[in-house]
């Protein structure tokens, strides 16, 4: 998922009015018209977070869908960690095996 605030250049906690401002901005930046170096796919960007952005409702749910992919990016992060502090066994199995026959032929010397 896009991050709309990146993409308008605001923070989270971003007013209505600074929203629109950015967005002002930078559809002027990036029209066609105004500049012939700008992409069609970035003015479509910009449009889109601007529509999500702008109006109450759908701002609200985009904040709820972004909170819980950042939950469960956390939740994947310690599941990761969790993994990669396993404590590796001390020898392999061989080892233990050729260690075990060691003292058993130590044992038959010794008697």
């Amino acid at each position: 998922m896009q991050d709309y605030y990146a993409i308008l250049e605001v923070s989270s906690s971003a007013t209505a009015t600074e929203i629109k401002k950015s967005y002002r901005r930078l559809a002027r930046l990036h029209h066609p018209d105004l500049n012939q170096n700008a992409r069609d796919t970035h003015i479509k960007r910009l449009n889109e977070a601007y529509e999500v952005l702008r109006d109450p409702k759908k701002r609200a749910v985009y904040d709820a869908q972004q909170r819980e992919l950042q939950r469960q990016a956390e939740a994947l992060a310690a599941i990761k960690r969790s993994q990669q502090v396993k404590r590796k066994p001390e020898m392999t199995w061989v080892e233990g095996i050729i260690g075990f026959v060691r003292e058993l032929k130590k044992e038959m010397r010794d008697e």
